[in-house]
């Protein structure tokens, strides 16, 4: 099995549903793959420079702080990589 390419950090032990996912300035480009998820979410931006959300069928879009980004579930997606590290707020979206 390998190894995922960040950390996520749950501040909140009662909602896995809400974290916060660090990408580390030392990733590796070829570790940040075309991905779906399993829930919609909704990804805020807290700290990123030049990293970029590139969407299947779609020119990457830079990622800014503070913008928040929904990415539907089973959508295809990559984060390209930018300069130091870039910290996430994510919700995911629980069918109910």
């Amino acid at each position: 099995m390998n190894a995922v390419p960040y950390a996520d950090v749950f501040t909140d032990r009662f909602n896995v549903n809400h974290f916060t996912r660090v990408f580390l300035e030392n990733i590796k480009e070829e570790e940040l793959v075309w991905h779906r998820d399993k829930q919609d979410r909704v990804v805020s931006v807290v700290k990123g420079e030049g990293w970029k959300l590139q969407m299947d069928n779609k020119l990457p879009e830079e990622l800014v702080k503070g913008k928040t980004y929904i990415i539907k579930k089973m959508d295809y997606h990559r984060i390209i990589k930018g300069q130091g590290e870039l910290i996430l707020d994510i919700e995911e979206k629980q069918e109910w």
